[in-house]
């Protein structure tokens, strides 16, 4: 259920987005939850252009723009100054895409982890370099086509949430747009929590997937139901519970309403899905037996 408070909005119509964007999407539930005692951390990327252009804002919350590769520090560096200001019911919240993220924000986010800064960092991952023309990032699956992959990109996507759950930080958890409540449930249970918090989202991009924009949320909601994107949480590195059982849909499911995969024969569609049936069977044995 969405809480009373939570009917407010926090991101004003009219943002730069293209139609359709899971990244603003994603923005304006995670601000539904944290309402306007919030204090944004963006970087230079769609995130960027979401939050659009001086002196106007998308957000009705303060906020700061930083470099490109260091919004968790600067998301730590706020909340260090609220606490000694002793403002402990203000939360320091960074928004960053995947290469901001996986790429070139890696370095930073590890040393704030590591230090347990006490902020909320949300990954909008949409598998690709999207801002500055749809460039392959190491969150871009393997096969799948960007402008600098057109035969399908040769490296595989990145496994982040392991590396994250080996800074054994209080709280990690997937979420995606195509499960709305869940992603809600974990930025409220993130918000209760001190310590610095990592939430991975997937955040479809209709442009660089190749897709109508009305498909966001299905595609969303496709790459859970066919365990592609599971949702999970990771309480102190080490308790995974995974917080929805997928259908189990074939992966074609996912990957057929996507231009991006058009290239793909049955045969790597054979082989994805049961890279998909092996990543799925080792989270849940991560599990020990406990699914919901």
């Amino acid at each position: 259920m969405i809480a009373s408070e939570e009917q407010q909005e926090y991101m004003r119509s009219g943002h730069m987005a293209c139609p359709g964007c899971g990244e603003a999407s994603t923005m304006r539930l995670v601000l539904k939850v944290l309402g306007e005692k919030t204090i944004v951390v963006i970087v230079p990327s769609c995130v960027g252009v979401i939050s659009a252009t001086f002196p106007n804002s998308t957000f009705k919350v303060p906020c700061f723009h930083s470099a490109f590769e260091i919004a968790a520090p600067t998301a730590a560096g706020i909340a260090n100054a609220l606490r000694v200001q002793g403002r402990e019911d203000v939360t320091a919240l960074a928004f960053a895409g995947d290469g901001g993220t996986f790429d070139i924000g890696l370095q930073s986010l590890s040393g704030a982890a590591d230090r347990n800064d006490n902020f909320i960092y949300v990954c909008l991952d949409n598998e690709a370099y999207m801002n500055t023309g749809i460039q392959s990032s190491s969150s871009t699956p393997q096969g799948v086509w960007t402008m600098t992959t057109p035969g399908g990109r040769q490296g595989r996507k990145k496994k982040f949430m392991q590396i994250i759950a080996a800074h054994r930080m209080p709280y990690a958890a997937t979420a995606s747009i195509g499960h709305p409540h869940d992603l809600m449930a974990k930025i409220r249970k993130a918000k209760n929590i001190k310590g610095t918090k990592f939430i991975h989202t997937l955040t479809p991009c209709p442009t660089g997937w190749r897709m109508p924009e009305n498909l966001s949320a299905k595609a969303a909601m496709l790459a859970v139901e066919t365990k592609l994107f599971p949702l999970y949480e990771v309480i102190d590195g080490t308790e995974y519970r995974i917080t929805h059982q997928p259908l189990g849909l074939p992966v074609q499911e996912f990957t057929k309403i996507q231009g991006r995969y058009r290239h793909f024969t049955e045969e790597d569609t054979a082989i994805l899905q049961r890279e998909v049936d092996d990543e799925w069977e080792q989270l849940v044995a991560k599990t020990k037996g406990c699914k919901l």
